[in-house]
């Protein structure tokens, strides 16, 4: 039986379009928006950052250097949090659902500066009964610690877990730990997976 379900957060509950955010740098910084990712992707900030390693001013700081960037600290915060549309991709009536009967939490590999932005502009996430977050924990999915500081937030054996996340390695890492877990797809194949599992969320 079901007792805790846990979400991803990055294109489970929140779309992810990086390319926007790619094109929202690129205007500040000359750097064509295809090559912005390879300039990112040659530095190791977004994991030291991601895994509590480093502190957001001088994630700031290193970053925007490495960009030729020149803004403001709260204009590059706004910046880097142009990756999320405002929508949601499940209802958050779908979370309300659960929460009557269910423990939730939630458990994404982020930031402060993304999950400061994702508390104030998306209050489906403040139904979340618990947070484990790759920068507190200091480790990322698919890590062992990870999951580990999930479970002990469950409060309920693996088995009773259900886990959905859009990375087929993340979930494959928690079903290593005996969590239930889907590779999240879209709304209406997780709806039929907790179906199936007998998951009361209307």
């Amino acid at each position: 039986m079901i007792k805790t379900v846990i979400f991803d957060l990055g294109n489970v509950i929140v779309p992810l379009d990086f390319a926007a955010g790619y094109r929202a740098i690129s205007g500040l910084c000359g750097i064509a928006p295809e090559d912005v990712p390879r300039r990112i992707g040659e530095t190791d900030l977004v994991k030291r950052l991601e895994s509590g390693q480093m502190a957001d001013a001088d994630f700031i700081r290193e970053l925007s250097a490495v960009l030729g960037l020149r803004c403001s600290e709260p204009d590059f915060r706004r910046l880097w949090s142009s990756i999320f549309p405002p929508h949601t991709l499940i209802p958050e009536s779908l979370v309300t659902g659960l929460k009557k009967n269910y423990r939730l939490l939630l458990l994404s590999n982020t930031n402060a500066i993304h999950f400061e932005m994702i508390w104030e502009n998306y209050p489906l996430v403040r139904h979340m009964d618990d947070f484990v977050l790759s920068h507190k924990v200091g480790a990322m999915k698919p890590s062992e610690k990870i999951y580990e500081a999930a479970l002990a937030l469950a409060q309920c054996r693996p088995e009773e877990c259900f886990f959905t996340d859009d990375i087929a390695a993340y979930v494959e890492g928690a079903k290593r730990h005996g969590i239930d877990a889907v590779q999240f797809v879209g709304y209406e194949s997780l709806v039929a997976e907790l179906d199936r599992r007998g998951v009361v969320w209307r």
